[in-house]
């Protein structure tokens, strides 16, 4: 996330991460996914392209969403991500073992619904990509807990031309500013503060959270919201318009206004 600075949440998702049964293996997940729905040559090019690329009808995407949404939920109340966690992962970020389970079973939902949907793989063999963890997925993340702005920041940035605009902002005023609202939201869903300024300063360790995923407001029954939440986002960024994406670019710059400058606005006026 920041350089060379570690926060609380990629302490929390870094951890995660490296649970059993996190990781979705994007090619197998798609080819089981879609093999009753395409033929083989429709499946090789789905793989290849992804869904949207491939022309994969939308109907067919949102049925094996709900699918993946319905059978996630099942699994998420159940303690099956409890067992086999390596001894003193959680303890060693201050996690309790109920919260790790609930993220674990976020992080999943969130990879099979980005793959759905067109996102490219978000792990680099057995090693979750750090951008991903540090992009992607928190946006995701905060699209699932329904803070503010995420969605429109997914929208505003599934642009090429818009990343790549992006990517002139210092990555420590793009995370203070774009992704801090998020991450801050995020952490008080799950009972834990953060302020601006220690954020900023950067938290080198995790701190203890208050409580578990009740205190915090989160019971697996939710995960069927989230899920569903998550799942409309992404399914609306497949054929977003240049006027939709200058909508949510508008929303994103009101949000941001101190690191969107004026070059940044005329390159999206231009080619957007």
């Amino acid at each position: 996330m920041l350089a060379n600075e570690s926060t609380v949440l990629e302490v929390v998702l870094s951890n995660v991460v490296k649970l059993p049964g996190v990781k979705v293996d994007r090619r197998e997940f798609l080819a089981k996914s879609f093999s009753k729905h395409l033929s083989p040559e429709e499946l090789a090019e789905l793989i290849e392209k992804g869904p949207g690329q491939a022309n994969i009808d939308k109907q067919i995407l949102n049925n094996i969403a709900k699918k993946v949404i319905s059978d996630r939920t099942m699994q998420s109340s159940s303690l099956s991500f409890a067992t086999g966690i390596p001894g003193g992962l959680a303890m060693a970020a201050t996690i309790p073992a109920d919260t790790a389970q609930f993220f674990a079973m976020a992080l999943r939902l969130s990879q099979e619904l980005g793959y759905i949907y067109g996102y490219d793989d978000f792990w680099d063999g057995e090693e979750m990509n750090a951008e991903n963890v540090s992009g992607d997925l928190i946006l995701f993340l905060g699209v699932m807990f329904g803070v503010g702005g995420a969605t429109a920041t997914i929208k505003a940035l599934s642009s090429q031309l818009a990343k790549q605009a992006l990517k002139k902002i210092p990555n420590k005023a793009l995370m203070k500013t774009v992704y801090y609202p998020i991450i801050k939201k995020t952490l008080e869903f799950i009972g834990l503060k953060v302020s601006k300024n220690s954020f900023a300063k950067g938290v080198s360790k995790a701190i203890p959270l208050v409580g578990g995923i009740v205190s915090g407001g989160l019971t697996y029954a939710s995960m069927t919201k989230m899920g569903k939440r998550l799942a409309k986002a992404l399914e609306e960024n497949i054929d977003l318009t240049p006027e939709q994406i200058r909508q949510s670019f508008e929303e994103l710059r009101k949000n941001n206004p101190e690191i969107i400058d004026v070059e940044f606005e005329e390159i999206m006026k231009e080619k957007v």
